[in-house]
């Protein structure tokens, strides 16, 4: 099936490493122009570099999306050079487990901004630019965490709920400037490999670098009714799915891949 992604201006956040590199490699093969917004400049080269290996278009704009000024600037830019901002792929996120009476302010803030300061940054940024051609996607990576509630990830999954409930009410508030805004809850998403992250990824350090031993595996799994954990490719179908034209009338909704984990 033809997404009708081809020329489409995609900016994703986060998109260098694990998730956020799958959305760009796939969007890119869609026929996109990639936009990797993400402050590991390094990672970002590497996935924009393998994207133009593979005969796709990106760009990879080191930027702290924390930061609303720059998140500013750098959608301004995307306009100046690329024209248009067509998608916007809220992915960034992080986290560590730890159990709530275990965690302290300081690292409540730092959950906050990264998973859910980032999206309102990243909105009101692109928002106006959408709102002024009447046409526009935003799909924000949540978590199924968000849905049902993780032990040892509170805040995150917190974080994650609003994520939920933000795109909600933009869906709601924009519907009528043709702009739809969506959700998509991975599971367990671990990266395939070394090469997949880089050196400011929550995953880096973390299985599968070194790999999970097999009882680690079977344990993971053994949440799943699908029998298996997710992988970056299967979120990014479905993020290019909501994105394109093809879902034309899905707007104000959460899709879970995570291989039935919560049954919502």
């Amino acid at each position: 099936m033809d997404l009708g992604l081809k020329g489409k201006i995609a900016i994703v956040t986060g998109g260098a490493s694990n998730i956020g590199r799958g959305i760009a490699i796939t969007l890119a093969a869609e026929g996109a122009h990639v936009v990797i917004a993400d402050i590991d400049e390094k990672q970002a080269e590497k996935t924009a570099g393998d994207i133009k290996a593979a005969g796709g278009q990106a760009t990879a704009i080191k930027v702290d999306l924390t930061n609303y000024d720059e998140v500013e600037a750098t959608v301004n830019k995307v306009i100046e050079e690329l024209k248009s901002v067509d998608i916007l792929v809220n992915n960034l996120g992080w986290d560590t487990f730890g159990f709530f009476v275990d965690t302290k302010p300081d690292f409540w803030d730092k959950v906050i901004t990264l998973n859910y300061k980032t999206m309102l940054n990243c909105c009101r940024a692109v928002l106006p630019h959408m709102i002024a051609k009447k046409s526009g996607n935003i799909v924000s990576i949540a978590s199924d965490a968000g849905r049902v509630g993780q032990p040892r990830e509170s805040v995150y999954s917190g974080c994650k709920g609003a994520m939920i409930a933000l795109t909600k009410t933009l869906a709601r508030e924009n519907g009528r400037f043709n702009i739809r805004c969506n959700v998509v809850s991975p599971g367990g998403t671990p990266p395939a490999g070394p090469g997949d992250v880089g050196e400011k990824s929550m995953h880096y350090g973390r299985p599968p670098m070194p790999p999970p031993t097999p009882e680690q595996m079977k344990e993971m799994q053994r949440m799943y009714p699908i029998n298996r954990t997710g992988t970056a490719e299967d979120v990014a179908n479905a993020v290019a799915f909501l994105a394109s034209d093809r879902a034309s009338l899905i707007t104000g909704q959460t899709l879970s891949v995570s291989g039935g984990y919560t049954m919502l």
